[in-house]
């Protein structure tokens, strides 16, 4: 276990240049003022709204840290002050609660998304995404493909096993530009620095500079989804209606409205 501060400059340096929001709260034996939500990166935009949205009708802000979704479940482990916590996949989820760390009776599949190929906005690449697909000779002699980390991240290994399905990894393994999280690896395509990349269908909406290239067929890779809970430090009083606000009809159109795919059934309007 670490201290407030240093947990602070760890998940700092973990998101990088991302915009994340750190809540640094008070002592476990008092509840939080606000409710600290950690989320998978690629949730960003959706959040902020729905944040926003619940701020309006509720009258009270989350404070929400986004970065990739083990290096959220690993500082939850450490005891980070997070109530609420919103994988991009099953597996870091079932890790903490395979630990206690999350209030199982509380976890709900929550979203559903798509992994796409990008390039920036500008390139005239094109791809049909097939088995045995061209994906080395679109990236050309030295460009390289833009991933989040393939070992651990979401994103990353739902892209490596795509990729390996369609029989086309062994063709681009060591030309891939692994980055931090999903949204690091949108940056290297938007920016240019690679000329493609493989994120999610609602990353690449969030950014103008980026185009689709192709949608990789859903039985390629395992289904993608999304699982939220609470976890068992959570101290908020405020944690739940969070969760329950997640589920209101006002959130379903808003992640709907950014490509997600609601799973979860609507609890309220």
């Amino acid at each position: 276990m670490f201290g407030r501060r240093e947990f602070a400059l760890r998940l700092a340096a973990t998101v990088g240049g991302m915009a994340a929001v750190l809540y640094v709260g008070a002592p476990a034996a008092f509840a939080r003022a606000s409710v600290t939500v950690f989320a998978a990166a690629s949730l960003k935009n959706a959040l902020d709204d729905i944040n926003a949205a619940w701020k309006a009708q509720a009258g009270k802000e989350a404070v929400i840290s986004y970065a990739a979704s083990p290096a959220l479940a690993k500082q939850i482990e450490e005891a980070a002050p997070a109530d609420v916590f919103i994988s991009a996949d099953l597996a870091w989820m079932a890790y903490l609660s395979e630990r206690d760390l999350i209030r199982k009776d509380t976890e709900v599949q929550l979203l559903g998304n798509r992994i796409v190929l990008v390039a920036p906005a500008d390139s005239d690449a094109a791809a049909e995404i097939a088995p045995g697909f061209d994906i080395a000779g679109l990236l050309g002699a030295d460009g390289r493909l833009a991933m989040a980390n393939v070992a651990a991240v979401p994103a990353g290994k739902y892209g490596k096993e795509a990729l390996t399905s369609l029989g086309v990894w062994d063709s681009v393994a060591d030309r891939v530009a692994q980055a931090e999280n999903v949204r690091a690896a949108l940056a290297l395509v938007s920016t240019g620095e690679a000329p493609l990349g493989i994120v999610y269908r609602t990353d690449a909406a969030a950014d103008p500079a980026v185009k689709i290239v192709g949608t990789f067929p859903e039985d390629t890779h395992a289904p993608i989804i999304y699982p939220a809970a609470e976890t068992t430090a959570a101290t908020s009083a405020d944690a739940g209606a969070f969760l329950a606000f997640l589920r209101t009809q006002k959130a379903a159109d808003l992640f709907r409205e950014q490509g997600f795919t609601v799973l979860a059934p609507v609890l309220s309007n």
